[in-house]
């Protein structure tokens, strides 16, 4: 038993309240996340792609010199790259944000 005969009263208090203010800050930072909007391009930025944090895309922009009729396969791989790029900088900006949640720790399946 504890000080005071209660079994760790005061620190279940305090470890209940961390986790709540730790669930409403994760809320808080996916809301915030699912409204950012990331912008990658590829080609030199030939094609331009803009994705929301829900990992939606918003825009695709195509230079009129990367519309090459004879070459549809290099404007494939320019809006494939680019789109990628930015689901990637979707999903780092959300691994970094969650990493200064956490402090760090592995919570599998939040993101």
């Amino acid at each position: 038993m504890a000080r005071g005969g209660f079994p760790m009263g005061g620190n279940m208090n305090n470890m209940m309240k961390q986790a709540q203010k730790m669930q409403q800050d994760m809320m808080k930072m996916q809301q915030e996340l699912e409204a950012k909007e990331i912008e990658a391009s590829a080609g030199g930025g030939a094609v331009t792609v803009r994705v929301t944090g829900k990992k939606q895309i918003t825009a695709i922009t195509l230079s009129p010199e990367v519309v090459d009729p004879d070459d549809i396969e290099m404007l494939q791989d320019l809006i494939m790259v680019a789109v990628n790029d930015a689901i990637n900088k979707i999903e780092e900006e959300a691994s970094s944000k969650m990493g200064k949640l956490t402090g760090g720790m592995n919570i599998p399946g939040l993101f």
